[in-house]
């Protein structure tokens, strides 16, 4: 029960069917040659890479956890093992394009790995997990000379990387960022200052790590627009080491298999990447690429935890359900118990959506890319900046809220180590947190993406939101009013978009996955009859106990707004 089996079929089958991703993908002239047997071969054969190599290493990497130990760290035991095998496989490389080394296969692709490998094994995962937005950053503003050092080897994962943006003083407001760059006679920079929380900011996995570094240059103005962006490797083309030092490693409530560290750049001689004064833009690339994937985390981190919770309800009984009648003195299985199954369907709920929500974004990711067709990328472009926030947060909140409800489903079994739930419960909270906070999702949503232009770009996304089920129908135009009183509001109380922020993210995020689901259930024809009851439970579920919470949503902005 402490291991996790990757449901394959059901992930292709909301790739495949529900979302026609082959077909879409297809049309674009960079994925020509990739079709839906193709995708279904990789979607596999990661399954049997993540359950065989990956999911075993869990329980270590929470127990023993990595090492610091006179500046250096050591990964638990067979993290180093199993991540050389994992880059010298081509896994990194998924998405990477082949003149740098990489498969130059559909983002999606990436994107199903990486939530098979976060529900295994979320502290192994912590390393990789950046890679293909660093990789991205420096392929799109590194200078010849860093992509001829440093490209291949973060394409294909043989060096890994970190992105050092966290100070002491410094957390989601970055333009208080001290660390300084000084400018070096032949061009480089020399970085002096102190990160934290820097994942993975040491290791033994890979030969080699490259530090990206938000820093100060003497002469910048205040403020996030006077940050650049430096590149420090650990060691130098040349085999000398660099000035950058890890101090310690953070003892955390959970995630011991990864290492979180601080960091201090001793002068240590650097690159920059891309221009002066315009380090958020590159890194910004990072930073939406890690958010996506930390909306993943939650998706793969609650479908463990539902397996788990199911495994046990499957097996453990205790008393008559209810409406099961007296034929038999013997105690059910607890999964015959409502307040059980109200558990168990409303997570499946969750993963469902939130699997066709993530899938649906790298597919647009792609159509961004590689889309000849302008009014496709800038739909695209538009579901990427709207969902991506909402994803984010609804789905790392769900993690950890109904992981803890699987965890009820144990008992008391499920507090103690021994059944692997209360890891889960654990690893997922800093998932609410990195990445930018819950809260700065929800104010990027409504402040920085929604208000600015009166609402015209989440009504351009409601009008994609295809659906006849009426209840869905009624729930879009009531979030387009509600959009419109906040934007009637607003601009009598300063304070009212933030304080309604969250109650908002949440409604989008609602109305989101009814569309999610709602796909789903088109796709349900009469020929898969074999299939349909494996989704009957949690689309009641999404009914009966998750979407309420749309009216709850409404009823406070409601209030809000009419008391300024």
């Amino acid at each position: 029960m402490n291991t996790y089996t990757p449901r394959t079929a059901e992930m292709h089958f909301v790739l495949s069917h529900v979302l026609n991703a082959p077909a879409q993908l297809q049309n674009l002239p960079a994925f020509a040659e990739v079709d839906a047997e193709l995708m279904q071969q990789v979607l596999e054969e990661a399954g049997k890479f993540v359950s065989e190599v990956i999911a075993p290493l869990n329980r270590d990497g929470d127990e023993i956890g990595a090492q610091w130990k006179d500046g250096a760290v050591t990964m638990p035991p067979g993290f180093k093992a199993a991540y050389q095998a994992f880059w010298q496989a081509g896994w990194p490389a998924l998405a990477s394009s082949p003149e740098d080394g990489g498969q130059g296969l559909p983002a999606v692709l990436e994107v199903m790995l990486y939530e098979m490998l976060s529900a295994a094994n979320h502290g192994w995962t912590m390393a990789p997990g950046i890679l293909h937005g660093a990789y991205e950053c420096v392929k799109h503003h590194g200078s010849e000379e860093l992509k001829a050092l440093y490209l291949h080897k973060l394409a294909t994962g043989e060096w890994l990387s970190t992105m050092c943006l966290t100070e002491p003083h410094a957390g989601s407001d970055l333009g208080l960022a001290r660390t300084k760059a000084v400018p070096m006679p032949d061009g480089r920079y020399a970085v002096s200052g102190t990160k934290i929380f820097i994942s993975s900011g040491d290791h033994d996995l890979t030969d080699n790590i490259v530090h990206l570094v938000l820093a100060r240059l003497p002469d910048a103005p205040p403020g996030p627009k006077g940050l650049s962006l430096f590149l420090v490797p650990k060691w130098y083309p040349d085999g000398t080491r660099s000035r950058v030092h890890c101090d310690r490693i953070e003892e955390k409530m959970g995630l011991h298999g990864s290492p979180t560290c601080v960091m201090r750049f001793d002068e240590a001689v650097s690159h920059i990447v891309g221009e002066p004064g315009k380090g958020l833009n590159a890194m910004f690339i990072m930073m939406n690429a890690a958010r996506l994937h930390v909306a993943l985390q939650g998706i793969g981190l609650l479908d463990a935890a539902w397996q788990k919770a199911d495994a046990y309800a499957q097996e453990r009984r205790q008393m008559r359900a209810p409406g099961r009648g007296k034929s038999s003195a013997e105690a059910d299985v607890i999964a015959e118990h409502p307040a059980i199954r109200r558990i168990l369907d409303t997570q499946r709920a969750w993963v469902d959506a939130g699997r066709v929500l993530a899938y649906r974004t790298a597919i647009e990711l792609d159509h961004i890319k590689y889309s000849p067709n302008t009014d496709t990328q800038a739909a695209a472009q538009r579901w990427c900046a709207l969902v991506t926030p909402v994803m984010k947060s609804i789905f790392t909140h769900q993690a950890f809220h109904g992981g803890s409800d699987c965890l009820q489903v144990f008992g008391g079994h499920g507090y103690v180590r021994e059944w692997g739930v209360e890891q889960i419960v654990r690893d997922a909270r800093v998932a609410m947190i990195y990445e930018g906070t819950n809260e700065i999702q929800a104010i990027d949503l409504l402040v920085r993406k929604v208000l600015p232009d009166g609402g015209a770009g989440i009504h351009a996304l409601l009008d994609s939101l295809q659906s006849s089920a009426p209840a869905a129908i009624k729930r879009q135009q009531r979030l387009r009013a509600v959009t419109l009183q906040i934007a009637q509001a607003a601009p009598r109380d300063a304070a009212l978009a933030y304080r309604v922020a969250d109650d908002y993210l949440r409604a989008v995020g609602l109305v989101l996955m009814e569309w999610a689901w709602d796909s789903i259930q088109a796709q349900l024809t009469e020929d898969m009859n074999d299939i349909k009851p494996r989704w009957h439970a949690p689309a009641a579920a999404l009914q009966h106990w998750v979407l309420p919470e749309f009216d709850m949503r409404c009823a406070i902005i409601d209030a809000q707004c009419q008391a300024v």
